[in-house]
């Protein structure tokens, strides 16, 4: 069974099939590509994880996990067939769905990933106390072709500021580039999202600590009156070292998405897979517990975005209509 051949700057993304054994008995191999992002950053780690746990699961699966410019890349490479299924980020996303920008896309929704509250992460050693203060700064806001400026633009517009106006923004070639900018200086602040985060994580066991720059209740509350589609999200007590408290913030939820044309019982065999190894993903990845089947019902903005082969799992299971 093909689902994908087609070579890209000279890298073949394929979704074929194979020959396998188990118990004497042969087995088709469905390979599936997955794009996912630049290394040091939380999707690389999030879909070497997705894919280890789908491929112990079923053997007749192998999802190959491949690192590319980000959600920005991951939705023309979905769109053109060049990828079968790839993580993206929820603003990339929603715009993609909404047509902001660009055509409405005809992609559909695998699964919800996991919630993703944007913050800044400075040296614990930083005057800097507040979003304002950082205005004038230089500031990482993540890999050019990742969803996370995007995140960060929304919600500074949402608080009257402008990302590359009001602050000497920086863009990286690697989303692990960031952490080692803040500590030597070249950056006073970091941007991220959500809980496992790399960049995060790095700074917060770093020497010296670091400390988390979320927006105020009041600046919540102007985002989402301005961008409805961000929610109110918190980051868990303890999700980083030396972080005592949670941290309330407002962001949105990222997405594996499938190209259009993933025959639907393709589809249904990954739900199906995915969703009976929840724990397991949990237990591999701690960010990763909150990819279930329920989220990714409460999560689509609509459930016509839910690919037909996954709706078919969710009602055979009961999670929806």
């Amino acid at each position: 069974m093909k689902l994908a051949g087609i070579a890209c700057a000279g890298l073949l993304l394929l979704a074929g099939s194979a020959g396998a054994q188990e118990g004497g008995k042969a087995i088709i191999k469905s390979t599936i590509s997955l794009g996912t992002a630049t290394p040091g950053g939380g999707f690389p780690v999030y879909g070497n994880a997705f894919a280890e746990v789908m491929n112990a699961a079923d053997p007749a699966l192998s999802i190959e996990a491949r690192n590319t410019k980000g959600s920005n890349e991951n939705i023309p490479l979905l769109e053109s067939g060049q990828l079968d299924i790839a993580l993206v980020a929820g603003e990339p996303a929603y715009e993609a769905f909404m047509g902001i920008g660009r055509p409405a896309t005809k992609l559909k929704i695998l699964t919800a990933m996991y919630s993703s509250p944007g913050m800044f992460v400075v040296r614990a050693d930083s005057p800097y106390k507040t979003i304002r203060d950082l205005v004038g700064q230089p500031v990482a806001f993540g890999a050019k072709g990742s969803g996370l400026p995007i995140l960060s633009r929304y919600i500074l517009d949402g608080i009257g500021l402008k990302q590359d106006e009001d602050f000497k923004s920086i863009y990286l070639d690697r989303a692990g580039d960031g952490p080692a900018m803040v500590q030597d200086g070249r950056a006073v602040a970091l941007w991220g999202a959500g809980v496992g985060w790399p960049g995060f994580a790095a700074m917060a066991q770093a020497a010296g600590g670091a400390r988390f720059i979320a927006p105020d209740a009041g600046e919540i509350a102007r985002v989402r009156a301005k961008h409805t589609f961000l929610k109110p999200l918190t980051v868990p007590a303890n999700s980083y070292p030396n972080q005592p408290t949670a941290i309330d913030s407002i962001g949105s939820w990222s997405f594996v998405l499938a190209r259009e044309s993933l025959p639907d019982d393709v589809a249904y065999r990954l739900a199906r897979t995915l969703h009976g190894q929840e724990a397991a993903l949990c237990k591999k990845l701690p960010q990763a517990c909150e990819t279930t089947a329920a989220n990714t019902v409460a999560a689509t903005p609509n459930a016509a975005l839910i690919h037909p082969g996954v709706m078919k799992y969710f009602r055979e299971a009961g999670v929806a209509k």
